[in-house]
């Protein structure tokens, strides 16, 4: 009888430290009142901050940090650490934008872009923030505009994340509407849409450069990791791995590796309300993790293609959920399942 009542409780103890770990924990969404950001912590501990001030082509979450403080997201060009690749300068933390509206590339615009060639290309100016507010879950809404260099309105934004979390996960949920000004068409192009820049740490290791052409001919050249600390790795929901999760399709990819002591992993997972779900994943090995349900003539070899159009008044919504991990092992198949499922009735 005796022992039986030390299991039952050595259980209860061990099921209050379960729970008391997947307990959600407070958010605060904080508008800072001197600059264009919005500052998000969790557990009292720094998050992310949403960034939108005139110097950046479009707003993004930057950095990102996992429960346990570590930085997931790269470092340049906001804050460049010691090693780090510095190549695609648009790339900066969590970002959602296009390559090809009505010909104007807002994916690839940043400072590196030449004065006169930013006609070719497009820029996001957030004009209001709609609602901050704070608790288990945090929420952050803003609105914006996608303006080409006259400053004429293409597309109207209007984006709502929550935020919550717990000892050892992070989630993003983002829902952006798209509604048309003027007649607007996504062409069909490989960048885009939904877009992350990995740490180092999660990238792909490999003893290999690498060039990559644009749509414009811009050709980018990502050297080999010479840090040695690249140990990262894909996974789809189909299960391919590696560098074949890219142009594949699947309900959610995730990356993960070791960074310090801890298995960390990112898994972004998609919708089936989004446009052509199940998404292509734009998952390269130098660190950019992207869902783009809009290129699918690069990812299916010319043999179809997705262009989207818009008549003025109409609109089309995009659902997300990012999800970050740390911990003694990366987050399971199983377990991503459940949270798409779960993900999908929202």
């Amino acid at each position: 009888m005796m022992k039986a009542k030390i299991w039952c409780f050595a259980i209860a103890i061990t099921m209050g430290y379960t729970a008391q770990a997947q307990q959600k924990e407070q958010v605060k969404v904080v508008k800072s009142a001197t600059s264009n950001k919005v500052d998000v912590t969790i557990g009292g501990q720094p998050f992310t901050s949403f960034l939108y001030p005139d110097t950046l082509e479009k707003p993004v979450l930057y950095p990102l940090h996992a429960a346990n403080g570590t930085i997931v997201t790269r470092g340049y060009p906001l804050a460049p650490r010691p090693g780090e690749p510095t190549d695609h300068p648009h790339h900066i933390g969590l970002w959602f934008n296009f390559e090809n509206v009505n010909g104007l590339d807002f994916w690839n615009n940043s400072f590196a872009i030449p004065q006169d060639k930013k006609d070719k290309y497009g820029w996001i100016r957030t004009d209001r923030i709609l609602e901050t507010a704070s608790g288990t879950t945090g929420k952050l809404a803003y609105h914006a505009n996608w303006i080409n260099q006259k400053k004429e309105v293409l597309l109207e934004e209007t984006t709502r994340f929550e935020f919550s979390g717990d000892k050892q996960q992070r989630v993003i949920d983002r829902v952006t509407t798209l509604k048309a000004v003027i007649p607007v068409t996504f062409t069909d192009a490989k960048d885009g849409l939904l877009g992350l820049r990995l740490a180092q740490e999660l990238q792909i290791p490999t003893n290999e450069d690498k060039k990559f052409t644009d749509d414009k001919g811009i050709v980018t050249e990502v050297k080999a990791g010479t840090t040695h600390i690249a140990n990262g790795n894909y996974l789809t929901s189909l299960g391919k791995s590696g560098d074949a999760a890219w142009s594949t399709r699947g309900a959610w990819c995730k990356v993960y590796g070791k960074m310090g002591a801890d298995s960390v992993s990112i898994a972004i997972i998609d919708h089936p309300k989004n446009p052509n779900y199940p998404t292509f994943w734009h998952a390269r090995g130098y660190g950019l993790f992207a869902a783009n349900p809009l290129g699918e003539k690069i990812f299916t070899n010319n043999a179809s293609a997705k262009n989207l159009s818009l008549k003025p008044g109409e609109s089309v919504t995009f659902r997300y959920r990012i999800v970050i991990n740390n911990g003694k092992q990366d987050i399971s198949p199983a377990k991503l399942n459940d949270i798409a499922s779960a993900f999908a009735k929202r």
